[in-house]
């Protein structure tokens, strides 16, 4: 019997798939969202309106697409990843000159009931495009330069993109999340130290030609990064967002001030409180134990989502899961790192706890199909 012949009869079929989700991967997605609807709660002074109750009703349709997403056998979605992926670049040409705008930036597709964000999708169709091309490669072509030129393709086309609207925080985790793949697929360790050796060259030479006449950056971009390096330089101003997240980040101690008595997310003070700052806000009120605490919660699913694709026979299944593993955990180490002055301010929300549509429902597709591999994978004989 051919593998492909007994794997067709060993996965789950129809009621008997619900038996194999991985409930517990549900629960921690779920208390995670948990604690973005309480701080959001918090946040706006003890009403569910205007951050909690959308919220709410739109992680209750991402779990629903989750589901849905699940139950669709993985070779479909192994098929279909071409055209995912396509159809999130007509999106994000179609953002380009018909695309909403705010925060100056021109990020969105205004479909009434939500404000799509084409760039989030992207970060899950390049993962799949990419484990469909590395499944369909020879595994002794993957490091051979034109098929690594090829990858870097699918890559950089998303990313040139989502540069223009401008996002570089998004752009940034486009290029890490799909090294992170290219990587996991057994791409050469060489290739990634030439580009790490040339991304400190860069940076380098930008600052030593700070002040000389072949000076690379403007003086105002040099004070953006003295105020990185040092808040303080200018706390009302540049340095005004880390500083005040810093404050709250100490005020909370190690068990907090209490539920809904932060001082810095009450008054003001803390900027963004309720998207990419909202770990200092749960922080403050729940000290260094709370945000251990979510920590431990990314951790978990983290070690689910790895533990799942150990079990997988298919080199999709395995790179889809792996890699939306990987987004998510750039998602919440970036933004971890520049609430605590670690990072620069890029506009990276704290994922499934950050106020949002786009970023939390396509999160949730994500891990639909984390769902569907380990779902749909073959089992032993019964």
């Amino acid at each position: 019997m051919s593998y492909l012949e007994y794997a067709v009869q060993r996965v789950p079929t129809g009621a008997a798939k619900v038996l194999h989700v991985n409930w517990a991967l549900v629960l921690l997605l779920s208390a995670v969202a948990g604690v973005g609807f309480l701080m959001l709660y918090s946040i706006a002074g003890g009403q569910l309106a205007p951050w909690a109750d959308p919220q709410i009703k739109r992680f209750a349709l991402g779990l629903a697409m989750m589901f849905v997403v699940a139950f669709v056998p993985i070779w479909f979605w192994r098929n279909v990843a071409g055209l995912a992926y396509g159809l999130s670049l007509l999106l994000l040409v179609f953002v380009e000159f018909f695309g909403s705008v705010g925060m100056g930036a021109q990020r969105w597709i205004d479909l009434g009931i939500i404000r799509l964000q084409p760039s989030e999708l992207s970060k899950i169709t390049l993962v799949m495009v990419l484990a469909a091309y590395y499944d369909w490669l020879d595994i002794r072509k993957t490091s051979r330069p034109v098929w690594v030129v090829i990858a870097l393709l699918l890559i950089l086309l998303p990313t040139a993109l989502v540069l223009r609207q401008p996002d570089l925080g998004t752009a940034l985790l486009l290029l890490a999340g799909g090294g992170a793949v290219m990587f996991l697929a057994g791409v050469s360790w060489i290739y990634f130290a030439v580009v790490i050796g040339a991304g400190v060259g860069v940076v380098t030479a930008v600052m030593v030609s700070r002040g000389t006449d072949w000076q690379l950056l403007q003086n105002y971009q040099y004070r953006r990064i003295d105020a990185f390096l040092d808040p303080s330089i200018d706390p009302l101003g540049a340095g005004y967002h880390i500083s005040q997240s810093k404050i709250a980040l100490g005020s909370g101690g190690w068990s907090g001030r209490g539920f809904m008595q932060g001082t810095q997310s009450r008054l003001n003070f803390l900027p963004e409180k309720h998207t990419d700052f909202i770990f200092t806000t749960l922080a403050e009120e729940f000290g260094f134990l709370g945000g251990a605490s979510l920590l431990l919660l990314y951790a978990l699913i983290l070690i689910f989502c790895i533990v799942a694709a150990m079990k997988m026979k298919s080199r999709f299944s395995q790179l889809v899961t792996l890699g939306v593993a990987a987004n998510f955990f750039l998602f919440f180490a970036v933004n971890m790192a520049m609430v605590m002055g670690l990072a620069p301010v890029v506009g990276v929300p704290l994922p499934l706890v950050s106020y949002g549509g786009s970023a939390m429902l396509v999160l949730m597709i994500g891990f639909g199909l984390v769902q569907s591999a380990h779902i749909h994978r073959p089992r032993g004989r019964a």
